[in-house]
Parts: structure tokens; sequence; C-alpha cells
């Protein structure tokens, strides 16, 4: 029975975990073979366009649908009219509240769904929502959250008027959403009222929009006969979706089907439950027929969920030798008009409450208000765990602050504040525990691979020169360490309407020793395909080539939560790893036998199990799994498979250390990345080239973010950055090259020590290249600038310095 082939080459076979897998999925991508929504096509399906207003704030006296109707194809014009007497006027939000599905009395944003018209084709329903005649009656508009929290602030949620308590908490003012605090505010004041140095400074995260390349859709099909609803869409939480309709229709969920086929990207925009799906799914059962609904991309940029849009005043205090002793935030959140943020149901301000960072913070207090203002509903995690990316964001520029306020290099400062490796697992002032972590060697690392000395020598000389006339550019370095929490989450503490954030995996090997694995997440880039067989050929010794994995169909995948906030690999990862545990469990048993041996006289082997003190006597998972199906084995049940529900224990924590390294033009505000280098330590590293792939995604989507891309409204609440000529995305000809580096500190609770990495490079690249603009400046002088830094905003830094 002895096998010549070496440990080794058995290993490489498997393409198991560590190993720079080719993505399976583009074989079919690249050939254009993807199956998308708009790529459905059911006999005597119909379509579906909203009509949406023009105004921010406005009542609306009337619609009348006459002219709409009488249009060759039109066939319905919904309105919350025809809504109300079903309950489906307004729904069911993320965050607790409610939200119009369609406008009922008023609008609160432009853009914002008044009526939905259904028709034969999509241009028959596009010239029905232009006959549409809607009598609109314009109300004062507020946009800025500080104005919507004046005395005499207009009155946005008329429906809320004169409620005191909202889903979270009491609320202050009729358009006060909630107050959500951390920390101790009493220590904290009397730390920073002690202190050596306090700095201060107000950071704002722009408004701006996770853009994916497909926007959201679906296809709603109910079947008369059997009263079964399939429900075809750009979800990113199936079953969680399937749940949300049946809660609104109370069609029974066992009636509901709901299928994610391919995504075009998902980045947060499509957790949540929009209009869409609620009209198409009514315009179903009341015409027979499936009715699809499809954005343009105005639509998505206008009315779908955004992001970020959080005003920051932080003061951050310390001794003169640098060590920090304290952090104090108050957040103003804009939620704009309606509170559907998607976040756990205990954290109404997601995870802000990472944003002591990478540091050994000893106190610290957070408030957040929310604040309702006529600006569109929906903050998601755009590629970052709930809030993460603000409080990254928020804390990297507070130590700058700080350093400029010392006088101290920023780099150093860093060093001496951050949490030791010793220290792990560590408890934070504002209440998480931090797994694990090796801040110092990651950022030496980094610094060493940039040449960090020689680049602070540059700069200077950079400096002389341009105040000799020498040359009009400066240089900037932007320093990042950043400490991200995912992997949401254990049911203890994380859950969105109530549904436990746990996540699944099911197993199934076949007689001939392939696999089928069916998961609840749903992947929208992130190569879960891939991966996830990776883990399993690492976990059981099948090959990876040998494993499908299936998931977003509700009628075949387990129940989970689905894939957003870095959940893939720290939560559906690590049921993966379980259920297939299981699986080599039972295969042990079923070893033993055929071996003759008891269960303990045989152990694992790469793909195999062995007999102890005998490695030539085995069985592989191949005969192994034919034995499970052929042979009458006392005691066992026939087939091999397994379940796993995981619910983690604790969060997981990946951190990483960016430096960017950018030129500025004074003259024109236009920049140059000479040098961004990403060192991230995710724990246990699956597979290296999609870590690469995740990282160039996220920073360049975190390049945007911060040198350009903002969802902007005048006064009057006009969307002023609805189409791509105006919102900034990025082509091959910006974006930086990107040096990637790792670290590796597996999570001591994670079954496979992995942390994820999806989301990281969002988080700590945004920081990164704002810094470098700040850094660019410091010589001479402080301007408070608010990102994104686009060329004009670079151009006013340099006009109030005086450099022009």
């Amino acid at each position: 029975m002895k096998d010549e082939v070496s440990t080794e080459d058995r290993k490489g076979a498997l393409k198991g975990m560590g190993c720079s897998r080719k993505r399976v999925e583009d074989v079919r991508f690249t050939q254009g073979k993807g199956n998308y929504v708009d790529d459905i096509k059911m006999d005597g399906m119909l379509f579906g366009d909203f009509v949406r207003s023009p105004y921010a704030h406005a009542r609306v006296k009337g619609i009348n649908k006459d002219a709409a109707l009488a249009i060759p194809g039109v066939v319905a014009v919904l309105t919350a009219e025809d809504l109300a007497p079903l309950g489906l006027h307004w729904m069911p939000t993320l965050a607790g509240d409610k939200q119009m599905v369609l406008a009922d009395g008023k609008v609160l944003f432009q853009g914002q769904e008044v009526a939905f018209v259904v028709a034969t084709d999509r241009y028959a329903a596009a010239d029905g929502v232009e006959a549409v005649e809607v009598d609109y009656e314009d109300l004062p508009v507020v946009t800025d959250p500080f104005k919507a929290l004046e005395p005499d602030a207009p009155v946005l949620r008329e429906d809320l008027e004169g409620q005191t308590e909202g889903a979270h908490g009491p609320r202050k003012h009729h358009n006060h959403i909630f107050t959500w605090e951390q920390g101790s505010k009493e220590d904290t004041e009397k730390v920073l009222d002690s202190a050596e140095v306090v700095a201060e400074e107000m950071v704002y995260y722009h408004r701006t929009h996770p853009n994916p390349l497909e926007t959201c859709g679906c296809v709603a099909s109910m079947d008369k006969v059997t009263g079964k609803l399939t429900l075809y869409g750009t979800f990113q939480a199936p079953h969680a979706i399937r749940t949300v309709v049946s809660l609104i229709s109370s069609i029974p969920e066992h009636k509901i089907r709901v299928v994610s086929p391919d995504i075009g990207g998902g980045f947060g925009n499509k957790v949540g439950a929009y209009s869409g799906y609620v009209c198409s799914v009514v315009a179903s059962i009341v015409t027979g027929k499936p009715v699809k609904w499809i954005e343009d991309k105005m639509d998505n940029l206008m009315s779908t969920a955004f992001a970020r849009d959080y005003w920051m005043k932080g003061k951050i205090s310390a001794t003169k030798e640098g060590k920090i002793t304290g952090l104090w935030c108050h957040v103003t959140a804009d939620h704009g008009g309606f509170d559907a943020c998607a976040d756990p149901t205990k954290f109404p301000a997601g995870f802000f409450n990472i944003c002591t960072g990478s540091y050994d913070i000893p106190t610290a207090y957070l408030a957040v208000d929310g604040v309702y203002t006529n600006k569109a509903p929906g903050g998601v995690a755009y590629r970052c765990s709930f809030r993460v990316t603000e409080a990254a964001y928020f804390i990297e520029r507070m130590i700058e602050v700080l350093a400029i306020k010392l006088d101290m290099d920023a780099a150093e400062l860093r060093r001496i504040n951050f949490i030791k490796k010793e220290q792990f697992p560590y408890q934070s002032a504002l209440g998480w525990e931090y797994d694990s972590g090796d801040y110092h060697t990651a950022w030496d690392k980094a610094l060493e691979a940039v040449d960090y000395k020689g680049l602070r020598a540059e700069q200077a000389q950079r400096v002389a020169d341009f105040k000799a006339g020498k040359t009009r550019k400066l240089m900037g370095v932007g320093l990042t360490f950043f400490t991200e929490i995912v992997g949401a989450g254990p049911i203890k503490n994380c859950d969105i309407l109530g549904l436990g954030m746990f996540d699944s995996c099911e197993i199934r090997i076949h007689p001939t020793g392939s696999a089928i694995a069916r998961l609840g997440t749903i992947s929208q880039g992130q190569g879960h395909a891939t991966t996830f067989a990776q883990i399993i050929a690492s976990e059981i010794g099948i090959p990876a080539d040998d494993i499908t994995l299936e998931e977003g169909d509700t009628d075949t995948a387990p129940y989970g939560l689905g894939t957003y906030g870095s959940r893939s690999t720290p939560v559906a990862g690590a049921a993966t790893a379980m259920a297939s545990r299981k699986i080599r469990a039972k295969a042990q048993m079923i070893a033993a036998y055929l071996l003759e041996v008891h269960d303990d006289d045989v152990e694992w082997d790469v793909d195999r199990f062995v007999v102890k003190g005998a490695p030539e006597r085995f069985k592989t998972m191949k005969e192994i799994a034919f034995a499970s199906y052929n042979q009458a084995i006392p005691g066992i049940e026939p087939g091999l498979e397994a379940v796993s529900y995981y619910d983690p224990p604790n969060m997981t924590y990946p951190f990483g250390a960016y430096i960017c390294v950018m030129d500025l033009d004074v003259d024109t505000g236009e920049h140059e990345i000479r040098k961004f280098y990403a060192l991230d330590d995710c724990g246990t590293r699956i597979n290296p080239m999609i870590i690469d792939g995740q990282v160039h995604g996220g920073c360049t989507e975190g390049y945007a973010i911060a040198m350009g891309q903002e969802i902007a409204y005048d006064e009057m609440g006009n969307h002023k950055t609805a189409t791509l000529m105006d919102f900034f995305v990025p082509t091959a000809w910006e974006t930086p090259e990107y040096q990637t580096d790792f670290t590796v500190t597996p999570s001591p609770h994670h079954p496979i020590g992995a942390k994820g990495v999806g989301e990281s490079p969002n988080v700590g690249s945004v920081p990164a290249f704002s810094n470098a603009v700040h850094d660019a400046f410091r010589a001479f002088g402080l301007v408070q600038s608010h990102m994104p830094h686009d060329h004009w905003r670079v151009w006013k830094i340099a006009e109030e310095l005086g450099l022009h």
C-alpha cells in the first residue's frame, strides 16, 4: 500500500490553504458567461420603473396616472395609495426605523420613489414615468445636519412628530434620531482637563457611495398555482431578504425562494431592502406575471444607500513625551431622510467605538448623534465593517494632529503608543477585546521597506528647494496604521432585525471523492468558489479542483446572514472548517474500520488516514468516501456529509501599515502618487494571490474616496454628482501601483486563524492618502482641509497658506 508520492507533492495537488490558486470563477466571467439579474428572461415578463421626485422636500398634493395608463404597453401605475390597503406603503429598515416604499404625503430627498410604472417593455415603462403627473408643494430644505438640529429647523419626519423615543433611545429634537454613547465621559474630561498637551480637530468623512458596477435590481415572479414567490436579485444577504419579504408581505417564508445570481460588486450597497424589491413583488402578485426592476446608474447614485457622512469632533491628550492619555469624540452623523443604515441592532453607529485604533489609550469617550436631513438614506459599510473606516480615519487624523502639536515625528508617536504584543488579548477603553496583534513588527517592516528616514530627508530638501524657488512641487508622506474589527458576529452582541449574525456551511462528499459545499454567503467578487474550496481541501484532503461551491439560493443553501463587513472568512470560513472537521471525524472512524484498527490508532496525513507507526498502511479520502456509500459499517450511517452553523466567540481584528508618498503641484492642485506601500496582517493567508487582488481593489476605491469621490448636494438638496461625469471613478491612468506586503498573526479563536482582508485596504488607504496631502503642507502651517482632496481643494490649501 506504500505511496511513492511525497508529502509535499500531495499537499501541492490539493491546492489548499496558502496556495495562489487562480480564481475558478474567472473562466466564465472573462468569456462573458456570467449570469446577472438583468440577464434573466421569463415568459410574459413585465418591467418596472420609478417616478422619482425632483424635489428634496415637498408635499405630494396629488398624482394623476391617466396619461401614463393611456400609453400603449403600460399595465399599471402603483402609488402609496395603492399599497396602503396591503400595509406595504412603509417598510422596516435595518436600523429599526421605517421608510416609505412610495411617497406617502411628502418626499424627503431628491430621487425618492413616488410611483411605480409597470409595462410590457422598458421603453414603455420609461414613457409612462414621464407621463405621470405629480403635483408638488415645495417645502424648506435642510441638508446640513447641524442646521437640522436648530430649534426652528423644518420638521422632516412628520410621522414621528411628538415621539420622544426612537429605536435606540431618547430623541432630543424633531430631526434627531438617537444618541449613542460609549466609555466614560466624566473620566475622559478629567484626563483632558489635567493633560499636558491636548490637540483638537474637526474631522469630516464626506458622503460617498459604493457605486458597484452592476446597479441594484430584481425579478419577482409569483406563481398563483403554487402560491410560491421567487425573487431573483442583487442581494448580499439572500436569507435575510427572504425573512424581510415574509415579514413585510405576510407570505409564509417557506413559500418564498430568494436567489442571488452573479453580482457585479456589492460593497455594502446591496445589503438593505429597497422600494424596487417591494414594488416588483406587489406588481407580480397583482398582474400574475414576472416583473423586473433594474435601476440605472443615476438612480443608483441618487437614491440607494450612501456611505460615510460623519462629522467627527475630536480631542486627544498626551504627555509632553507623546504618551496618549485620553481620547474624546463627538460625531454628528447625517443619516438622510430615513434611518436605513445597515448596522447591528445594538450598534446604531456601527463599530465606530473602535476609534481608539491600534493604540493603548487608557481613557476614552464617544458620543454619536444621528440626524435626519433631506438627503438619500441608507448609510452602509462601503467596503468596511460598520463605520470602521470612519473610525480609522478619525484616529489616524488625530494622531497626525497630535504629532504636529507635540512637534514630534508621527511614525515615532505611533510606535510609542501601539498596543504591545504581550498585551493581547487587549481590552479597549471603549469595549472591544482585540484578539491578537504584533503592531511593532509590522510597523518596523513597513518603515524599513519604504526607507522612511530617507523619505523624510528628501522631504526636508524638497521644502528647502521650494522656499528657494527651485520647485513648485511639495512632497507628502502619508502614514497610517489601522486595526479593523470584522467577522460580525457573535449572536451575543450582533444581530440585524433580530437575526443573529452566524453563518453556515453544508458539505456533501460524493461516492467518487469529489464534493459540493453550500454556504449562507454570496460572493460579489471575493472569490468564494476558490478560497472556500481551498479551506475544504486542506481540512479533508480532497483537491480544491474537485470541490464545487454553491451560494445564493435560499432553497438549497443553509441559512446564513450573507456577505458584507468582511464576514466571509471570519464567519463562513470558520463554518466551512468546522463542517470539514465533522466530516474528517466520521472519515477517521471509517478508515479505522477499513484498516481493522481502533479509531485512536489512525492519524491524519494531508489527504489520508494512516496507521500510527505504520504509514505504509493508509486509506485516502477518496477510498473512504467510496466506502461510506457501499459498505455497511457497524454503528455508522452511510454517506459522508456535515453542516455547521458557526457563531463566533469574538470578532477578528486584522491590521495593517500603509504608507503613501505623494507629490503635489501647488499651482494646479494636481497630485502624483510616487509610492503606495500596503502591509496587511489578516492572520492565516488562504490564497495570497486573491489577497493581493483584494488589496489592489480596495486601495483603488480608497484612492477614489480620498482624492475626488463625493456625493454632493446644493442648499436646495439637488444632487450634484449623480452621474459618472461628476462622481470620480479611477481609470488605469490615475490608479497608482501598489506594493503589497504582510505579516501573519493568527486569530487565536478562529478555527484556521484567519481574520479577513477584503475591506482592510479601503479602511487603511483612505487615511494614508489624506495624511499625505496634509503632510505635504505641514512645513508651511496648518489649514483644516476636508476630503475629498481634489485638485481644487488642494489648490485652495496652497492659496490659504500663501504659496501661490
